[in-house]
């Protein structure tokens, strides 16, 4: 009877994680990205805790300064996301691994995650996320990177939010260029699975 219980209760906390993919645009970038939820591949990680990902992104000149042709970037991360009490925030801490034809670097970051208390209304996220990688973790070119993000998420419909966000990277380049790789607003859809 107990294992039966066991296995209910594993099946139900299965059901509520989920892998996401996401598209991002605005009227000159293309920003694709995916999170595996590794708690449904591992029965020994709890879902909706540990994620690993990948994401590329294909900024114009537009948003970045100075305005010169940069490469796309492409970036592998991973993130381990906890809840913090009942009130509908998590917490993160993270690593990715970025690279562009002339930069890469291995920034650390943290992440929060926040529902409003909304859900009879429309459901409703607060997302924020701050990677920093100083110098000893940047490698080729690169002297440092930062990176800053916030996104407000409606979930249209089950497992389908709309997302509204600003992103800000900078990369800092030896011996001393400061280039703001992408600094734009952006829109788009998340998709749980």
């Amino acid at each position: 009877m107990l294992k039966k219980l066991a296995l209910l209760s594993i099946s139900t906390i299965s059901a509520f994680a989920m892998h996401y993919a996401e598209i991002n645009i605005n009227d000159k970038d293309l920003e694709i990205g995916a999170k595996l939820d590794i708690g449904q591949f591992n029965p020994n990680v709890e879902p909706d805790t540990f994620f690993v990902g990948a994401k590329f992104l294909n900024p114009k000149p537009e948003h970045s300064d100075p305005h010169v042709d940069i490469d796309p970037l492409y970036e592998l991360n991973f993130l381990l996301l906890k809840p913090i009490g009942d009130l509908g925030m998590k917490f993160g801490m993270g690593m990715k691994l970025n690279y562009t034809e002339n930069f890469s670097s291995l920034p650390l970051g943290i992440e929060f995650q926040y529902k409003i208390p909304a859900e009879k209304l429309i459901p409703m996220y607060l997302y924020g996320s701050l990677y920093y990688a100083p110098e000893v973790l940047s490698f080729s070119d690169a002297a440092d990177y930062l990176e800053y993000r916030i996104a407000y998420d409606i979930e249209v419909i089950e497992n389908g939010k709309f997302t509204l966000g600003y992103r800000h990277i900078d990369t800092n380049y030896m011996p001393s260029s400061d280039v703001v790789y992408n600094s734009s607003w952006f829109v788009g859809f998340k998709i749980g699975f």
